[in-house]
């Protein structure tokens, strides 16, 4: 069997892309009329795609998103909840994440929350941003495991890091001493150097009784609240409204049933 040295040396580059290019073109009879330039062009351009893809889902896997293929195309601006089109939009341009900005998502429970903020995490990933996912009860819990077998230094470096930090499900429950000395420690380490996209059933103007310190809840929403966008949603749960038809005539004819 006959081989290309050149085809061979691509893969051992590890320039697969490449290589791959190398291989199409060359089946294009129409190869021969392109230049030199032309050819490298070409090669070029798979190698960097084929590396940029790798390279989105490298970062998605890393971010351990909730929902890892909600995508802001995807999003639902029809049903009424106070879900603005212009300004998720203008957010899902990433320039809150390059002035280091924060973002608050706030409204009642199954108003697709969770679904937004992992659209617009994955969209940070898009545009080469890394990212992690955390809800913040099992957040907590980690923080606690870590605090006891030594890792806890190395976690909030991890969380510091990140350029993008959700935090979902905030304010379920008031603190803790611990958890109140936890989300200080990880807001001053990401103050003014990384962005935080946090999501809450509970109004901002309630997370001082959640953090049920003042002192302490002053320093932490300091840091968070004053240079965040917030998208506030209402109405009524999604989940409700999008009750499958069979389901909800099933759930009818049960009813009547039990009354003959």
């Amino acid at each position: 069997m006959l081989t290309n040295p050149t085809l061979d040396q691509l893969k051992r580059l590890g320039l697969i892309g490449m290589a791959t290019a190398f291989e199409d073109i060359g089946q294009d009879r129409q190869a021969n009329e392109l230049s030199h330039a032309e050819w490298l062009a070409l090669l070029l351009d798979r190698e960097a795609s084929l590396r940029a893809t790798k390279r989105l889902s490298n970062r998605l896997r890393a971010a351990r998103l909730r929902f890892p293929d909600a995508c802001v195309e995807d999003l639902d601006f029809k049903t009424p909840r106070g879900l603005d089109r212009t300004a998720v939009m203008a957010l899902a341009k990433a320039n809150w994440l390059e002035q280091r900005e924060n973002l608050i998502l706030t409204g009642p429970t199954g108003l697709g929350k969770t679904w937004i903020a992992c659209a617009l995490a994955h969209q940070a990933a898009r545009l080469d941003q890394s990212v992690l996912y955390c809800r913040i009860p099992r957040l907590f819990e980690d923080l606690a495991l870590a605090r006891q077998d030594g890792r806890y230094p190395r976690l909030i470096d991890k969380l510091a890091k990140v350029q993008l930090l959700v935090l979902d499900d905030w304010g379920t429950h008031r603190l803790s001493a611990q958890q109140r000395h936890d989300l200080l420690e990880l807001t001053e380490e990401r103050y003014q150097r990384r962005s935080t996209l946090i999501t809450a059933q509970v109004p901002v103007s309630e997370w001082h009784a959640v953090i049920d310190e003042p002192t302490i809840a002053d320093a932490i929403l300091d840091r968070i609240v004053h240079n965040a966008h917030r998208i506030t949603l209402t109405g009524e749960s999604m989940r409700k409204t999008k009750r499958s038809p069979a389901l909800t005539q099933a759930r009818k004819t049960a009813k009547q049933t039990t009354r003959h």
